[in-house]
């Protein structure tokens, strides 16, 4: 699929696909919205000190990134598992500007790069506090082999990729998230909702990021 580079209201990068007429991220900001989605509402909420965690959609990589950041400056232990199906090449990555945003150092950019240049389903070794296992496969065909405390759903939108939203794809997700662990996504479908209900799942409505009036938390009891 082809990819334009586009400015988010943050100031921030996010793609957008012209065949699915669907950008990678909100365009109100890309980078407020995966710190509020996914490290505000998701990884904050947690209170462990090693946690794995499961996101469907790897994409830019800017959720992993910012996940990374957090085990770097709270020193605590995080083993993530990424899947997609549709690998973004080196030199889309280099264009992006979130290091220079989140103003990370020389090593720290290295450390974004390297989680798009790591070898796929192999578990890499970051540093003492964070492992990554990038997984090159469709989540509808996928079977899950570990488990985790989180869930980052990050998939294209409901109407753009229903498949990614099915209730086979939120059983196999549940089957395998630990007690009292949880799934965050920016989606607030009603559709979604009753779907995750079904399967068990007790779903919060809580406040979104600039653009969104709210988001899902979903929790395993």
């Amino acid at each position: 699929m082809n990819k334009e580079l586009v400015i988010t209201k943050d100031g921030s990068h996010t793609l957008f696909v012209p065949e699915l007429n669907e950008h990678y991220h909100s365009i109100f900001g890309a980078i407020q919205e995966s710190k509020h989605v996914f490290i505000k509402e998701g990884l904050s909420y947690i209170d462990k000190k090693s946690i794995s965690i499961f996101e469907v959609g790897l994409g830019t990589g800017l959720n992993a990134m910012l996940t990374l950041m957090e085990t770097i400056h709270n020193n605590f232990r995080i083993d993530y598992y990424a899947i997609e199906k549709y690998p973004l090449d080196i030199k889309t990555i280099y264009q992006l500007n979130y290091p220079e945003l989140l103003k990370l150092n020389e090593q720290e950019k290295e450390l974004f790069y390297k989680i798009h240049k790591t070898a796929w389903d192999t578990k890499n070794e970051f540093n003492k506090n964070f492992s990554l296992t990038k997984i090159k496969n469709d989540i509808t065909e996928f079977s899950i082999s570990f488990s985790y405390d989180i869930v980052y759903f990050d998939a294209f939108a409901p109407d753009k990729q229903p498949e990614m939203w099915s209730r086979m794809v939120f059983q196999k997700i549940y089957n395998n998230l630990n007690p009292k662990g949880i799934l965050t996504t920016y989606c607030a479908k009603g559709g979604v909702k009753r779907i995750l209900m079904l399967l068990g799942y007790r779903v919060e409505s809580i406040p979104g990021p600039r653009g969104k009036r709210e988001i899902i938390r979903a929790h395993k009891s």
